[in-house]
């Protein structure tokens, strides 16, 4: 399955991590058994980090979200799992992947975001979902494109909750007694 996106500014890139990051609860089989991944790839500056921050808003987390660029990983407790936020753009071959010792956080309970997976090659588990960015004139054009059952599910949910009603409309307020 794959989906096309338009997202003319970064309200409809975070707009686009929000629902993936709404919809990431209903996955939480998913997650304690198998783990989930999501690749990112782009340019710099496509869009990337911004789109993670979204989802990571989505599922609570108040604190500073920052770009791994330089530490090449960001951890993130969450209380049903962990979330890793991990940035290749640095690798300059796929064996500095199996270097680093992140093998052991792509596993059940855990979702692993990775920017630049392109960077680690076969190395790299094989991702759930894939975004792909590229820059336009006005904007982002992003392909997602489930590689998994489970990234698949997780796509149709986020779409759903994109294209609802409800999704783009702020919560009603308790009407004045």
């Amino acid at each position: 399955m794959s989906h096309d996106f338009t997202l003319p500014d970064e309200d409809a890139t975070a707009a686009l991590g929000a629902a993936l990051g709404r919809a990431l609860p209903a996955r939480a089989a998913d997650v304690a058994t198998h783990g989930l991944v999501l690749g990112l790839s782009g340019d710099l500056g496509a869009g990337k980090t911004a789109l993670v921050r979204a989802l990571l808003r989505a599922l609570g987390i108040r604190g500073p979200v920052k770009s791994p660029t330089f530490a090449l990983l960001e951890p993130y407790a969450l209380s049903s799992l962990d979330f890793y936020h991990f940035d290749f753009h640095r690798f300059g071959a796929p064996a500095e992947f199996s270097s680093a010792g992140f093998r052991d956080l792509f596993a059940p309970g855990n979702v692993c975001a990775v920017e630049w997976p392109e960077r680690a090659g076969d190395r790299l588990p094989a991702p759930d979902l894939v975004l792909t960015f590229r820059v336009m004139d006005a904007g982002r054009h992003v392909t997602a494109a489930a590689r998994t059952e489970r990234g698949a599910a997780w796509l149709q949910q986020a779409i759903a909750m994109m294209t609802s009603p409800s999704a783009s409309m702020p919560p009603t307020p308790p009407a004045a007694a």
